[in-house]
């Protein structure tokens, strides 16, 4: 499974933001494809994901702000992300949550930075 980032960027507080998530290569055991960003001096925390049956699921820092979906024609997971904040900074890493070993696949990360 290959995951690719993209559409990161600068913006300003207040405005918005898409990245994507292009998924290729053994998709048939992905249970759920999720963003993930890390600050610097912090854990990598989970920002939303969204499930083979199209179930989403938010943390309460994404909530009422971001959203996150997909287009299975184009394999590909999207989060938008509205009303930035300089604390959303930070490096957002795309995330697959497989049936079978290893279990875990990540993106190289596309690097989102809010200026206040």
């Amino acid at each position: 499974v290959q995951l690719q980032a993209s559409g990161g960027g600068l913006v300003q507080a207040g405005g918005s933001l898409r990245v994507s998530c292009e998924v290729s290569g053994s998709t048939f055991h992905i249970n759920a494809i999720g963003w993930y960003r890390q600050a610097p001096g912090k854990q990598r925390e989970l920002v939303a994901d969204i499930s083979n049956g199209g179930r989403t699921n938010y943390a309460e820092v994404a909530k009422g702000r971001f959203t996150i979906s997909r287009d299975n024609a184009k394999n590909t997971v999207y989060l938008q992300m509205n009303s930035l904040k300089p604390e959303d900074t930070g490096v957002y890493y795309c995330h697959a949550a497989y049936a079978a070993f290893p279990y875990n696949y990540w993106g190289q990360g596309t690097q989102v930075t809010v200026s206040s």
